[in-house]
């Protein structure tokens, strides 16, 4: 897969809520750390599927559009930085969530993601579907 399927993909995948389609993006040893937030790293494609089966399966906010904002290529033909902006729905309300994805793409494959959340945003939709 090129850069641009990737992204499109993951996208598509993260609008869907499709831990499936995120994880089969992924080499087998991909790995996907969160470094803002506190999450714990997805080491492997199959703790990417779970792990986002688990978050996005508990997640009482739903998906309206992700705009991916630019895609800047680096001097390391293998990484790529998309920006991005997750438009989601929550208690009535429409927050934007912006985000970057460092990722490094080997073989049409993502053997690595830095997701970095605007933690702040992330707060706003959790307290908007808790009502």
């Amino acid at each position: 897969m090129s850069i641009e399927e990737i992204v499109t993909g993951y996208h598509a995948a993260m609008l869907r809520k499709s831990a499936d389609e995120l994880a089969d993006l992924y080499a087998e040893d991909g790995l996907h750390e969160f470094p803002f937030g506190g999450l714990p790293a997805f080491e492997g494609r199959e703790a990417v599927r779970a792990g986002y089966r688990a978050m996005w399966g508990a997640s009482p906010f739903e998906a309206r559009e992700v705009r991916r904002v630019a895609l800047h290529r680096t001097e390391d033909p293998e990484v790529v930085v998309v920006e991005q902006d997750a438009h989601v729905a929550a208690g009535g309300r429409t927050i934007t969530v912006p985000g970057l994805l460092v990722l490094r793409i080997r073989n049409g494959r993502i053997t690595h993601t830095r997701d970095y959340m605007d933690t702040s945003a992330i707060d706003r939709v959790r307290a908007a579907a808790a009502g």
